[in-house]
Formats: structure tokens, sequence, C-alpha cells
């Protein structure tokens, strides 16, 4: 079963609408100018989906590179870039392993990519791919499901509906809670019709991983990084609590 496949693809900026990438970047860029030790011009964007954090650093004069392991988020992607009249880098491959050839001053991973690193090995191998890009002081943020959160709050299972030229899509979610694990269950199931005629049905499972910031900060001194900050997602100056669902975490390459 795919992750992040053909129709999901197609429908994820509609799913997404409201999500508001100028916020996030403005976070972003906070985060920058307060703990970079220079300033930053180039930013690799592991798990960039359709663009939508690359596209406005870039429109910001970021030098960008977009990785993801979708190809058909990817093609999206270029695509907004060649509407926008765009250019920007974009590498299909896997975040643990992949090699784009050169460093950057910063990396980010956004909406929670941190999370579908489920083991110990993948979460491992994923920040000491990230270390490998950036250049010595570099910045490194990342939200993820913070697992006091996740463990006060719980998953929950619920349905929501769009319209995307003309047709419904709805997206019906379950979750199951793995707290052995550290993981959560994801079901996704999208259906896109016309008036009542099911045009198109996809599922996709997607296994997420909540994290405390002990075992975070262990991995991330592991990779060679430097733990600075951690907030809620969005706030820089707050302070986490079981409220907060997306936690975000600074560090920088030592």
């Amino acid at each position: 079963m795919s992750v992040f496949g053909k129709m999901y693809a197609d429908v994820y900026d509609t799913i997404y609408n409201t999500k508001n990438y100028n916020q996030e970047v403005d976070f972003l860029e906070e985060i920058f100018h307060k703990f970079g030790r220079s300033p930053v011009h180039s930013v690799l964007d592991l798990g960039c989906g359709t663009g939508g954090h690359s596209l406005v650093m870039d429109q910001r004069g970021y030098q960008v590179c977009g990785v993801d392991l979708s190809q058909e988020m990817l093609d999206l992607a270029r695509s907004k870039a060649s509407a926008l009249n765009r250019g920007g880098e974009w590498v299909q491959g896997d975040i643990r392993t992949v090699k784009v050839g050169k460093t950057f001053d910063a990396a980010v991973m956004m909406f929670a990519v941190l999370s579908y690193q489920t083991k110990n090995e993948d979460l491992e191998a994923a920040l000491k791919g990230v270390a490998a890009h950036l250049s010595p002081g570099g910045i490194f943020t990342a939200d993820f499901w913070y697992g006091p959160a996740v463990l006060a709050q719980r998953p929950s299972d619920r349905v929501a509906e769009w319209n995307q030229d003309g047709k419904r899509i709805l997206r019906l979610v379950q979750s199951k809670m793995d707290s052995f694990n550290q993981t959560v269950r994801v079901q996704y199931r999208v259906l896109e019709l016309s008036g009542i005629q099911l045009q198109r049905e996809t599922i996709e499972v997607h296994e997420m991983r909540y994290l405390f910031p002990q075992e975070l900060g262990y991995f991330l001194t592991k990779a060679g990084f430097k733990v600075l900050h951690w907030c809620p997602f969005l706030d820089l100056n707050g302070e986490a609590g079981e409220e907060t669902w997306n936690v975000s975490v600074v560090a920088q390459k030592e």
C-alpha cells in the first residue's frame, strides 16, 4: 500500500488548502535569524511534498532543494514552480539515504516528516543524513508529534469534505495507537465523487511515531548536533505542554 500515491497527491493541496505556508516560513526565518551563526542563504527541505514551503522560501530569495520520496508529489511541486516562473531543485529520494551532493546553511523537516521515522534506525539514519548535508554551524529544525500531548489527547477518528473542480473529496481517518512502539497507525480513505457517483478511491496507511525530548535529544546529539531550543510549532517563545500536539526542535551541527 503506497504512501502519498497518485490520488492522494492529486488532492493533497485541496485537503490542506488552509495551511498557511507564508506563516510557517515566517517561523523558519525567525529560527534562522535567532539561531544561525551566519545568514542562511541555502535550505534543504526534506520531505518537501508538493513544494509549499520550498516555493515560498524560493520566492523570498533562498536557494532551496526539495527532497521527497513520492515522485507524484514532486511532479506537482515542479508544476507549481513552473506556473510561478520559478526554478528550484527537486530530488526524489528517501531522507534516510539521499545524497544531494552539496551542503546547505539550513535544513528543515516540516509537517511532522520526522515522525514518519518509526524505528530507531530510521531516525538515526535520517538525522545523520541531515548532518551530512549541513555546513559546520548549520541549523536544523523539525516539527514532530509530541509524546506527552499524544498520550494526553489520544488520536481520534474523523471525516472531512472538500470541493475540487466540481467534485467532492471525502477523507475518512481511522487511528490506532501502539503505545509500546510509540506509534499511531493512521489510515486515510479518500473518495472522489461526482454527485453520488464514485470516481476514484484510495486507502493509505501512515505510521507515525510520537517522540519525547529526551530520546530525540539523544539521537540529535549522536548525529553530531547541539540541541538549541524546543518550542510549540509556530511559537518560538512558547512552552510545550500536554496540549501541544506539534513541537519544534532547533539544533545546530557542531
